[in-house]
């Protein structure tokens, strides 16, 4: 296993590559004497010296409200979708919602990776028009799997193939369940073509939200959140008057190791990462969740979609993972959007907006409060979760840096399920990529600067290696 002589996060805390301390001016600042490179800026800064961002930011998703526009079309039959990503998690249960409801939506295309069987019972359950799949060695082998079937769509692999679904002439929404900056390109190719977006790809605004919300208000798209805490936040926002959002509170279940101590931390095994309370989800996500990395994520998204500021955007342990995120009003009310942990809902809601779809009580249960009891809360511990404050800091830092701070947590991620780095190992890489990318913040970058950063991130963190006291690339 590769060492990273690793801090305990105690240590990392107070090393952070940015000072993470909340300020009302929103500057970001930065720790030693440091040299920044940005495309609106080359200063050198001594420490206690700040620098304000002077690019100005994307115009958010949903500006504190979400309102339906005039024009919206009421499907009268199934609306028809495209999906990216079809044979993982969110791939499967948008399928699952289509097949419970064909009077409602359709399936026109369809992306995957390297699941040929699955991807064969997908095409012969749902008829897609067409079908990508990741590498052209696998079409052979996906058409044998089809041989004797009824039906067989046009197929097309690789990046070109998930391109043209995601702009397919006969599709709406795209759903982007693809992780990492694999899923920007075609989301960018829907967005040009005029598709509404179901959000369920967190590097789209993570990384590229300097890029892609320009571009999704250019074309008149609505990015509609996918996952639980942004659709909770979008269903609370509904109707809101202009200016009337003050504040965003997301919940989160504190994952595997909410109960551990911090000392306990340097013992964790692959094993226990995976063992979510709650959540039924992929490898990926579910050591985020153990982490918190994905909390830090979804403060820079919310920031993104809704436009609020980093200090109006909290967090709160909810074990429970019933409340899946709440807003305040300027009155002070606070509105939460509650239901059982299960990740069709969110999905649904972003095929169906603005309308709502009919559920069975048998596939769909209804929420029992008197049968859950209690529902519990409380802070989450900062020297336990590092990972807030370094996602607090990318986000105030802004620009290429968001999609750094994720790239670099998903190749630690990678590192750590193949055992090649230790647990605590994952915040230090992160960190280290962050405070090295400081020298070329861009702040508003283009899209080929999105994935030049996003490569480099990825490489910087797969290559530091321990020599002496202090980890350097080898």
């Amino acid at each position: 296993m590769m060492s990273l002589n690793t801090l305990s996060p105690t240590e990392i805390r107070v090393n952070s590559f940015l000072d993470t301390t909340k300020s009302s001016n929103h500057l970001f600042k930065l720790q030693g004497g440091l040299s920044v490179k940005r495309n609106d800026c080359k200063v050198s800064f001594k420490k206690g010296i700040q620098c304000s961002a002077a690019a100005a930011p994307p115009p958010p998703a949903w500006p504190g409200t979400a309102l339906v526009d005039p024009g919206t079309k009421n499907w009268d039959g199934p609306k028809p979708i495209s999906i990216i990503g079809s044979t993982g998690s969110i791939g499967t249960q948008t399928l699952d919602i289509v097949a419970e409801n064909p009077d409602k939506f359709k399936v026109v295309a369809l992306a995957a990776g390297s699941n040929v069987t699955l991807l064969a019972e997908q095409i012969k359950a749902f008829k897609p028009q067409l079908v990508s799949i990741k590498n052209e060695s696998l079409v052979a082998e996906l058409k044998e799997a089809l041989a004797g079937a009824d039906y067989m769509p046009e197929i097309i692999p690789g990046d070109e193939g998930v391109v043209e679904v995601a702009r397919h002439p006969d599709c709406v929404t795209v759903v982007t369940g693809i992780v990492g900056c694999a899923g920007l390109k075609p989301t960018v190719a829907a967005i040009e073509a005029g598709k509404n977006i179901a959000l369920a790809n967190k590097e789209t605004l993570i990384a590229g939200g300097p890029f892609v919300l320009p571009l999704a208000h250019k074309h008149n798209v609505k990015i509609l959140p996918a996952d639980s805490e942004h659709s909770a936040i979008f269903q609370c926002i509904q109707g809101f008057p202009e200016g009337s959002l003050r504040r965003i509170i997301l919940t989160a279940s504190g994952g595997a190791f909410r109960d551990w101590p911090v000392e306990k931390l340097k013992d964790v095994k692959v094993a226990d990462a995976l063992k979510h309370p709650n959540w039924s989800m992929g490898k990926k996500i579910t050591v985020d969740s153990a982490t918190l990395f994905n909390k830090g994520l979804e403060v820079i998204e919310a920031h993104y979609l809704y436009g609020s500021d980093y200090d109006n955007i909290d967090i709160v342990i909810h074990p429970q993972s019933i409340i899946h995120s709440m807003v305040e009003t300027q009155d002070s009310s606070v509105l939460a959007q509650l239901g059982w942990p299960d990740m069709r809902l969110p999905i649904l809601y972003t095929l169906s907006w603005p309308d709502r779809v009919p559920c069975s009580e048998i596939t769909w249960p209804r929420l029992d409060l008197c049968k859950l009891g209690s529902l519990t809360f409380k802070a989450p511990d900062n020297v336990k979760y590092p990972s807030m404050e370094l996602a607090y800091s990318a986000g105030r830092a802004g620009g290429t840096m968001t999609g750094v701070l994720s790239a670099a947590n998903e190749k630690a991620v990678e590192m750590f399920i193949d055992e090649k780095i230790s647990y605590l190992d994952i915040f230090k890489v992160v960190e280290l990529t962050c405070q090295k990318h400081q020298d070329e913040l861009v702040t508003a970058p283009s899209l080929e600067e999105i994935i030049h950063y996003d490569l480099w991130a990825r490489e910087y963190a797969a290559n530091l290696k321990l020599s002496g006291a202090a980890p350097v690339l080898v």
